[in-house]
C-alpha cells in the first residue's frame, strides 16, 4: 500500500507541474508577454494548491474514495483544460476569467490530494517525519521530470493538446488502480469504477483526437483554408491560401502574405544594399522564410550570404516545399547562401567573422526571449561582425501604431554607437511598417537600384524617409537586457488594437 501511494504522489507532482506549464505556454501563445503569463499562472496555480491544502482538513472520513474521486477530478480537468481553451479563445470576450478558474481548479484540487495521501500514509508502519521525508522526495522528483520532458519532448512531439489528454489519463490510470487494489476499503467502488472509467475513455477519445481538435479550434481562428499546420521546438507554424494569396503565420501572428510581401522585402533589403558598393558577404538574423535572401541573390557582387535562424523546421519547410519555394525562388538551397540554425545571440557572441551587410529580421518583439534580441547589448555584438563601412538595417514595427516601440528600437542602435537613417513604408496586411538603417559612418541615400524592383524607387525611399506629424519621434528609454522596455512598449501600443 504505501509504494503504491507514493507512486502516486510522483505521478500527482509530474502531472500538476505539467498542467501549470501547459497553462503557461498556452497563455504566452494565445496573450503573448510570457513573463506575466507564467507569472500570474505560477502565482494563481500555487495559491490554489495552499487553498486546497486549506480544506483537506475538512475531509475526515472516507480519505481513499475522497483521493480516488479528486483524482477522477484532476485527470478530467487538467486533460481538457488545454482542448477548452483553444476552442473558446476567438469565441468568449473573458478568456483570462476561463483560464484562470481552470488552472485555479486544478490547482485546488492538487493541493487537496497531498493532504490527503499524507494521512493515509499515516495509518501505515511510516512515521511522520518518514512520511515527509518520502511524500516531498517524490513530489520534486516528479516536478524534475515534468520540467525536463515538458520542452524537450511533450510539446515538440506531441504538442499542448495531446500532452494535457496524455497526463490526464494518467491521473485516471492512478484512481483506477487506487480503485482495484483497495476496492474492499472502498464504499461506492461500483460507481468510483464506473465514474473512473468513463473518464478514461474520453480522454482517450481526446488523446486520439488531439490533432483534429487543434484544427478545429485553429480553422475557427483564421479566416481562410489552412493548408499547412505543424509545431515545431519553438513555435507554431500555419499557411493559409485563399483565392488570391497565401499567408504565414507564426503562433497566430501574421508574418507575410504573398501578394504584397515584396513590398516589405524590398523596403528591407534595397535601401542598405544600395547605400554601398563593396557589399559582397551579407548576414541575416531571423529570415529564414527566405524572401529578404531572395531580394539580395538580385545582386551579383555578392559572394556569400550567411542567413542565422533558430529554427530548423522553418528553414527546411522553406527550402522543401513547392508553394514555398516558388515565393522565394528557392533561395535558400541556392550555393551562395550558407542556413545556421542557432540562437542569433550566442552565434553573434561567438563568431569573428566580419560582414558589410546585416540584416535583422526577426518577428516583433513581443515577448522577452525574443526582446533581447533588440537590446542594446545584443546590437553591440553585431556591431563587431560590422566591417567599417557595413550597413546594418532592422524591421522595427509601426511607427503608426507603434511610435515608442519604433523609437526605443532607433535610439537603442544610436547607444551602440551607431548612426542611423529609419524610414517606413506601406504594407496593405500591415499598415505603416518602419526599418531602421544604420551604419558606423554617414549613411548615402541611395541615387539608383537594381532593375525590377516592383515597388522601390529613388522618390519613394525620399517619402518613406520622411515621417508625417503623427509618427514623429518620440521621447523612450534605451531597451536594455535587463528591463527589455521595448516589450512593455509593444504589449502597450500593440494591445489598443487588439
Amino acid at each position: 500500500m504505501p509504494i503504491l501511494l507514493l507512486f502516486a504522489v510522483f505521478v500527482i507532482a509530474t502531472c500538476g507541474l505539467i498542467y501549470e506549464l501547459i497553462a503557461g505556454t498556452l497563455a504566452s501563445y494565445l496573450l503573448g508577454d510570457s513573463v506575466t503569463q507564467f507569472s500570474t499562472i505560477i502565482g494563481v496555480y500555487l495559491f490554489s494548491m495552499g487553498v486546497g491544502s486549506y480544506f483537506s482538513k475538512f475531509v475526515e472520513k472516507e480519505l481513499l474514495a475522497w483521493f480516488v474521486k479528486i483524482e477522477i477530478l484532476v485527470g478530467l480537468v487538467g486533460g481538457t483544460s488545454s482542448s477548452i481553451l483553444f476552442l473558446v479563445f476567438d469565441k468568449v470576450a473573458s478568456f483570462r476569467i476561463i483560464l484562470y478558474f481552470l488552472i485555479g481548479l486544478t490547482g485546488v484540487l492538487v493541493g487537496l490530494e497531498i493532504p490527503l495521501l499524507m494521512r493515509v500514509l499515516e495509518k501505515s508502519k511510516f512515521e511522520f517525519k518518514e512520511i515527509v521525508s518520502k511524500v516531498f522526495t517524490f513530489d520534486y522528483i516528479g516536478a524534475l521530470l515534468a520540467s525536463v520532458l515538458f520542452p524537450l519532448l511533450f510539446v515538440p512531439y506531441m504538442g499542448l493538446i495531446r500532452t494535457s489528454f496524455f497526463f490526464g489519463v494518467f491521473n485516471t490510470i492512478v484512481a483506477l488502480i487506487v480503485c482495484y487494489q483497495f476496492s474492499d476499503e472502498l464504499k461506492h467502488k461500483i460507481a468510483l469504477k464506473i465514474s473512473a472509467w468513463s473518464v478514461l475513455v474520453l480522454l482517450v477519445i481526446g488523446f486520439i483526437l488531439s490533432d483534429k481538435i487543434m484544427s478545429w479550434s485553429e480553422s475557427m481562428a483564421y479566416q481562410d483554408k489552412i493548408i499547412f499546420a505543424k509545431s515545431s521546438h519553438y513555435q507554431r507554424i500555419i499557411l493559409t491560401r485563399n483565392k488570391r494569396e497565401l499567408k504565414l503565420f507564426l503562433n497566430g501572428n501574421l508574418q507575410f502574405s504573398s501578394t504584397d510581401e515584396y513590398r516589405y522585402h524590398e523596403a528591407l533589403v534595397h535601401p542598405g544594399m544600395a547605400s554601398r558598393q563593396a557589399i559582397k558577404n551579407v548576414l541575416i538574423l531571423g529570415g529564414g522564410d527566405g524572401l529578404a535572401v531572395r531580394e539580395l541573390l538580385k545582386y551579383s557582387q555578392i559572394q556569400h550570404i550567411t542567413l542565422v535562424d533558430l529554427d530548423t523546421y522553418m528553414t527546411d519547410l522553406f527550402k522543401k516545399n513547392p508553394l514555398l519555394t516558388s515565393l522565394n525562388q528557392g533561395s535558400l538551397t541556392n550555393p551562395k547562401v550558407k542556413v545556421i540554425n542557432t540562437d542569433a545571440f550566442q552565434w553573434a557572441r561567438n563568431t569573428n567573422e566580419q560582414f558589410d551587410f546585416v540584416v535583422i529580421d526577426f518577428p516583433d518583439p513581443s515577448n522577452f526571449s525574443v526582446g533581447k534580441l533588440y537590446t542594446n547589448t545584443f546590437y553591440r555584438e553585431v556591431c563587431k561582425l560590422m566591417s567599417d563601412e557595413a550597413v546594418l538595417v532592422v524591421q522595427s514595427t509601426s511607427p503608426y501604431v507603434a511610435p515608442k516601440s519604433f523609437w526605443c528600437v532607433n535610439k537603442t542602435l544610436q547607444s551602440v554607437g551607431l548612426l542611423t537613417q529609419p524610414y517606413h513604408c506601406y504594407v496593405p496586411s500591415f499598415g505603416e511598417w518602419g526599418y531602421v538603417l544604420a551604419s558606423k559612418s554617414a549613411f548615402h541615400v541611395a541615387e539608383t537600384y537594381v532593375p525590377d524592383l516592383k515597388f522601390l524607387t529613388k522618390d519613394s525611399f525620399k517619402q518613406m524617409a520622411y515621417f508625417p506629424k503623427d509618427m514623429q519621434s518620440v521621447q523612450t528609454e534605451t531597451n536594455k537586457l535587463n528591463n527589455q522596455i521595448l516589450v512593455h512598449y509593444f504589449e502597450e501600443e500593440w494591445g489598443k488594437v487588439q
